[in-house]
């Protein structure tokens, strides 16, 4: 059954967090409208977006199945709900909730159905409660079939009620919530090829925050699977955020002189700490506020209690860890639910795994680590990956990744291009 057989179609964005905002609100509330156009860019057909209290009506020239799925990808709406516009008269609402009700009883013969109204203009002549009873008596006088069930019903048919026009909606999809994405600030989050960093990415851009992202890979010692990888996850995780750089950071040689240093069972948590140490330098240039990263409480040796606080000692920038306490299963089923697992399950050579010795140390210490440390000019190294690093520009319409993206130093142009093999990955 399609809505646009009973009236004018559009679509109901209920506010999340942002209806507790304060004298603030309306700041908010722009950062998700904006978010929101973002979101509907290529949409083919002209869209408007009017506000309500504490909603966001959506509609346009295009099919609402298209507005809903825009509309789900954007963080900060408790709910979206596919709805019909009519004028505010009784003989209107009426006849469309009974027309309604009579085709959703035909698919389901014997639905149980609530009615559930809210009357944001004070003058319309009924209260809520009695336009509620008003129209579940009509629909059982002009239905057989369906059944009064306000406890567990099979449809709820929802009336909202304006000054010129109401909204009747008969099917609901879970938002994102949260805080609308930039409305927090920025931050740089550390993607790897695993399940782990997007889902932490994404939890991040719920509270509010943008993220650009930065992916160390193992060349030249390695392929270029993990930046495919991580460029497809970018992508995907740009279709909840105004699109976020990609930056791709060649660590293999750095690895290697760690190595060579002598850091031994030490070698994971090294790597790490100049990760941290060079994404920290990174930030500073691209004005993000936090670095994040998908560390779990004990999943691997190197996020131990005892790792993680080695190494954020060099980090200069506060170091966000919203999995911290997540098990893997649950991290996994989330990857699912945001579109990112498909692209995480594709084999790759990760720069971690890249000279990690046989037994890596569950208790790295402070003075090997630093005695280490200065057997490199830490310096030099970081301004020599910085200056080698690739950024590009995860977005919809993508052809190939550049021969750069192995490695190789590569120019600080943008580009918005990733492999087929990657485009291939993506959900769609």
């Amino acid at each position: 059954m399609r809505m646009d057989d009973f009236g004018d179609t559009c679509v109901l964005l209920k506010h999340g967090e942002v209806f507790l905002k304060g004298h603030n609100r309306h700041r908010f509330v722009e950062r998700l409208h904006d978010n929101l156009r973002l979101a509907l860019r290529g949409i083919g057909g002209s869209t408007w977006i009017k506000v309500a209290q504490n909603v966001t009506v959506l509609g346009g020239q295009v099919p609402q199945e298209a507005l809903v799925e825009r509309a789900r990808r954007v963080i900060g709406f408790a709910s979206v709900e596919p709805a019909v516009r009519v004028p505010s008269t009784m003989a209107d609402i009426t006849a469309t909730a009974v027309a309604a009700l009579r085709a959703l009883n035909t698919e389901r013969p014997g639905l149980g159905f609530a009615v559930r109204a809210k009357r944001r203009d004070k003058q319309f002549p009924l209260t809520s409660s009695q336009l509620a009873g008003h129209l579940g008596a009509r629909i059982l006088a002009e239905v057989e079939g369906p059944r009064v069930d306000l406890t567990r019903p099979d449809v709820v048919l929802t009336v909202e009620i304006d000054r010129k026009e109401t909204y009747l909606s008969w099917a609901r999809h879970p938002g994102l919530t949260g805080l609308p994405v930039g409305s927090s600030g920025r931050a740089l989050a550390l993607l790897s090829g695993g399940y782990d960093s997007p889902v932490a990415a994404h939890r991040i851009m719920r509270r509010g925050l943008a993220c650009d992202f930065v992916h160390f890979s193992g060349a030249p010692y390695t392929n270029a699977a993990s930046v495919y990888k991580a460029y497809a996850l970018a992508r995907e995780l740009n279709r909840y955020q105004p699109p976020g750089k990609l930056h791709v950071i060649a660590l293999g040689k750095a690895q290697k002189q760690l190595a060579v240093a002598g850091a031994g069972r030490l070698q994971v948590v090294a790597q790490r700490r100049l990760m941290v140490r060079t994404a920290g330098a990174l930030a500073a240039r691209t004005g993000a506020q936090a670095l994040v990263t998908g560390d779990s409480l004990g999943q691997v040796a190197s996020q131990t209690l005892a790792n993680l606080v080695a190494v954020d000692e060099v980090a200069e920038l506060p170091v966000l860890r919203p999995l911290i306490g997540r098990e893997k299963q649950e991290i996994i089923d989330e990857a699912r639910a945001i579109g990112t697992a498909d692209i995480s399950m594709l084999p790759d050579e990760d720069c971690c795994s890249l000279l990690a010795p046989p037994r890596a140390s569950t208790r790295a210490g402070l003075p090997q680590l630093h005695a280490v440390e200065r057997r490199l000019d830490l310096d030099e190294v970081t301004a020599a990956l910085l200056d080698g690093a690739q950024v590009l520009l995860p977005g919809e319409d993508t052809a190939e990744v550049p021969a750069q993206s192995t490695g190789c130093p590569a120019s600080e142009s943008e580009s918005e291009s990733v492999p087929a093999s990657a485009r291939a990955s993506a959900p769609a």
